[in-house]
């Protein structure tokens, strides 16, 4: 390994990874304009303070800017990103793409979604264990309560 490649692998561990699974959809930028591709539905593997891991049928140019839509419920939401990297994972002859946010915000906003997932997720094994469903909201409480301070470590 070269000098020159050792800081880069440096800078992809300097943020926890957080296991996750959320349903993505990406679609390249050129020049502030959405390139004429069709949206590819992929999974998150990772998500961290900055960036996601994600893994694709098709490789993306390093570089390239990339729109994510993160779909929860009713809503998408969207986040710009870089890509940083994309490499062939030669078993799953599928590409392993890392993309840092480009802006704060947008690592806020993802962070937010997953909360929402991880929320959505408590809800449905509290109905379970209490044998009667129980609303979003007093399940944003219980999580809140038991999970909140945990969850800040992984990022901030």
């Amino acid at each position: 390994m070269s000098m020159s490649e050792q800081p880069n692998i440096l800078e992809r561990r300097r943020f926890i990874r957080h296991p996750m699974c959320l349903p993505l959809k990406y679609k390249i930028i050129q020049k502030k304009i959405a390139k004429r591709n069709k949206e590819k539905a992929y999974i998150t593997i990772n998500i961290s303070r900055a960036g996601l891991l994600f893994s694709a049928k098709e490789p993306v140019q390093s570089n390239s800017t990339i729109i994510i839509r993160i779909p929860f419920q009713q809503k998408i939401f969207n986040v710009k990103a870089k890509v940083i990297r994309c490499d062939k994972n030669t078993e799953t002859n599928l590409y392993t793409i890392g993309v840092s946010f480009l802006k704060s915000t947008d690592a806020f906003k993802v962070k937010l979604i997953e909360q929402m997932y991880l929320i959505s997720e408590y809800r449905d094994l509290r109905s379970i264990q209490l044998g009667k469903e129980i609303s979003l909201q007093e399940a944003s409480q219980e999580w809140i309560k038991h999970y909140s301070k945990r969850f800040e470590k992984l990022y901030w």
